[in-house]
């Protein structure tokens, strides 16, 4: 029965750790997590019965409606009843296609538990693999829900045991995952087991679902759900009373995700690097509401009335409204100005919320995804919580110009907003030149954006340029020391470059090692895991977003502390944009070897030290065997076995590479990989050749040297597409004379 509370009512259940459960959904796109999500509502009284399956009420971005599919993650707070005892469940609906992945990386950071969403007919796909490793690498306990149990029924006819052995299989495959890649002391515990209760069967759109303890105790059979299939409409409404969705979902939740407070035990240290044993620490491990305010920040969005609104979970203190806080990243101070709690799309204002709930903060204007938000007297103890690890890259970009250039201050202004919401949308702009650059994870997210763009500016009138692949550029071999000389040939810059190994690439891409992270620290990593010296580990000046490090490993300069910051900025000057076609450049270390300094700070400035250190690391490069990287897919498809001569040839003929073959019943399943290049017309392509069978995914998987034979004329043309020199520049252009 629906059971409607309201904020207070709400508020006062959050302050009972013991009866709030942080969750979200997690799944393929298309595996229906917001249509779950709307039942789960329903039982709220947050959204009526006769539309729940349909209003898809998280989807509460209009875009989101028009292509029935998530793009933001939204959250919503719970009420629920199980064995007679109130429960609020702070749930979090997070999009499933790969574009977006970086909001489910957000997401799952707030949460404590996921319900993993997987459609029955397609099973466990690429994109529900990568939102389970996502989830475990954050310590999120997950649990299984099979959705469109209908589809076997009514689209594949399957007798009752061939339904028993597809669900069996699709259970299997799921704690596959979690052995492959939970940590070993919770590959066992959090395998679910459908005889516990773990596991749940239903049909989101019909709004019905069972466990096997409901089953066991109602005494349902399977053909009884066949039968109501086959009467009619009537019968199967009548299965969604009797067999509520969201009663099996949330009693599911409340029995098997743990409380924040247990949850935080055992989470805080793999997302905390900071003293367990400080007062931070134990306040953090114990959930304490009376302790020190900690807040780690999930997603920002800019509200067009209210401002930016940033949205976190509370993991010590209790945050109210005019506390001054600290912001770590920002590295300056605020004053929260509204405190709210989320129901749907609205917040609802309180006056304080407490450790081990979802907050939406109002008033900290310089918050941003991954914040890390303290009271204002711990600012000197706080260590921020470990970066999150966004699983792709943007790899596709379009340039974009209003028609009118009054428009002009209306779009920046607009763009700027967008990069804050998104940290995965790449926004450059060029104020002199006037162009306007918008990178993405696909050609979706790119649409995505502008269709936002137009909403939030009124619908301005631009232009868009086809979608461009984004490069790469790297080395395959060791140069120098090379000498880059000042224009007014007062300093000496030596520079020295090789490529980074791949230990210390996997460092970087998975976060362990980072700039502002604590040199000891950085240090003892990279000489453990990557056998850096001791004194390159500790000579380390910068790490920059494309992976490449500045390392000095000179002695006794004079006067280089005083260009450090100089040389620095020289460095990340040159890595934005490489020698090659102007791409970034990746996974390059620079080693500054020696330096000759002008005793006098006029003849030393920014003017003279920036340029003599691009032109010595770029005279390096060239020598160092450039070569040209394009960002790889990993695809994965099912597709039936009459059909597979079809699908091989259309990846052959896009330089796609088979990794695997595998039969799965009626399906085969091929995994391999495809340069996103290549992509761009693969959807039609592979429905064509498939007649439509064919069900796939793609997600970011690496960057690979462009071959051989296609990189001189692809150089040359993204040369004359940004204006330059069709030849790309030699060593000696950058030579002192």
């Amino acid at each position: 029965m629906v059971r409607f509370k309201t904020t207070d009512q709400i508020l006062r259940l959050m302050g009972n750790l013991e009866h709030v459960r942080n969750i979200g959904t997690l799944a393929h796109v298309d595996h229906g997590k917001t249509t779950l999500s709307d039942s789960l509502l329903m039982a709220a009284g947050l959204i009526s019965p006769k539309v729940a399956g349909k209003a898809l009420a998280l989807d509460y971005v209009p875009i989101e409606q028009m292509r029935q599919m998530t793009v933001k993650a939204a959250n919503v707070s719970l009420y629920h009843e199980w064995n007679g005892n109130p429960y609020v469940i702070n749930l979090v609906d997070t999009p499933g296609h790969v574009d977006f992945t970086g909001h489910v990386t957000r997401s799952l950071r707030i949460m404590d538990g996921a319900i993993v969403v997987v459609d029955a007919v397609e099973g466990v796909m690429t994109q529900t693999e990568t939102v389970v490793r996502q989830g475990l690498e954050e310590r999120v306990r997950p649990l299984l829900y099979i959705n469109k149990i209908d589809r076997l029924i009514r689209e594949l006819r399957l007798s009752p045991a061939e339904v028993q052995q597809r669900l069996m299989e699709i259970i299997r495959d799921f704690n596959g995952l979690i052995d492959l890649y939970a940590e070993p002391e919770f590959k066992d515990k959090w395998k679910v087991n459908p005889a516990k209760g773990q596991v749940a069967f239903g049909s989101a759109l019909h709004k019905w679902g069972v466990t096997i303890p409901i089953v066991q105790k109602s005494g349902l059979k399977f053909n009884d759900i066949v039968a109501a299939y086959n009467k009619g409409s009537e019968a199967v409404s009548k299965l969604a009373e009797e067999f509520p969705l969201y009663a099996a979902i949330l009693d599911m939740v409340v029995e098997h995700i743990p409380n924040p407070k247990e949850a935080q035990r055992y989470r805080i240290p793999k997302i905390w690097h900071g003293d367990l044993d400080s007062e931070l620490g134990k306040a953090m491990m114990n959930c304490d509401p009376n302790g020190p305010l900690v807040i780690c920040v999930s997603k920002v969005n800019v509200d067009p009335h209210a401002g930016l609104v940033a949205t976190g979970r509370i993991f010590s203190g209790t945050v109210r409204n005019s506390d001054e806080v600290y912001l770590l990243m920002a590295r300056s101070k605020g004053r929260v100005q509204q405190v709210g709690l989320y129901m749907g799309p609205y917040r609802e204002v309180v006056e304080s919320i407490s450790a081990g709930n979802i907050v939406a903060l109002l008033g900290l204007d310089r918050a941003r995804a991954g914040e890390t938000i303290v009271s204002l007297n711990y600012k000197d103890l706080m260590l921020p919580f470990e970066r999150m690890k966004y699983i792709s890259e943007p790899v596709v970009t379009i340039a974009i110009e209003p028609k009118k250039s009054s428009d002009l201050p209306r779009l920046v202004d607009t763009l700027r907003k967008m990069a804050i919401e998104d940290p995965t949308l790449q926004v450059k702009i060029n104020e002199e030149t006037g162009e306007y650059l918008i990178s993405g994870m696909g050609t979706l997210h790119l649409e995505i954006a502008l269709w936002d763009l137009q909403q939030r500016t009124g619908g301005i009138a631009i232009e868009t340029s086809p979608p461009l692949v984004v490069y790469r550029e790297s080395i395959k071999e060791s140069a120098g020391p090379v000498e880059g000389k000042s224009p007014n040939k007062h300093n000496r810059i030596y520079i020295s470059i090789e490529p980074l190994d791949e230990a210390t690439l996997r460092l970087l891409t998975d976060g362990k090692v980072y700039e502002d992270q604590d040199w000891r620290t950085r240090a003892r990593i990279l000489r453990s895991e990557a056998n850096w010296s001791a004194e390159e580990a500790r000579g380390i000046w910068a790490i920059d977003e494309h992976l490449n490090i500045l390392v000095d490993v000179t002695k006794g300069i004079q006067y280089l502390r005083d260009i450090k910051d100089t040389i620095i900025s020289g460095f990340r000057w040159s890595m934005e944009a490489g020698p090659l076609c102007q791409e970034p450049v990746r996974g390059v270390k620079v080693k500054l070897v020696d330096a000759i300094v002008h005793e006098d700070p006029a003849h030393r400035g920014p003017a003279q030290i920036m340029p003599a250190t691009k032109d010595a690391i770029f005279a390096a490069f060239l020598m160092a065997n450039p070569i040209l990287l394009e960002p790889v897919l990993k695809i994965e498809a099912k597709v039936p076995q009459e059909f597979v001569s079809g699908l091989l040839k259309v990846l052959n003929s896009k330089r796609g590479r088979i990794v695997q073959m595998e039969q799965q019943g009626l399906l085969m399943l091929v995994r391999g990989e495809i340069p996103v290049s290549e992509t761009f017309d693969l959807s039609d392509q592979i429905r064509s050749a498939t007649q439509g069978r064919c069900f796939w995914s793609t997600e970011f998987s690496h960057w690979a040297p462009v071959p051989q034979q296609l990189a001189s004329d692809l150089i040359r043309r993204i040369r004359v597409r940004k204006g330059l020199n069709p030849e790309p520049p030699r060593a000696e252009d950058f030579l002192p004379r």
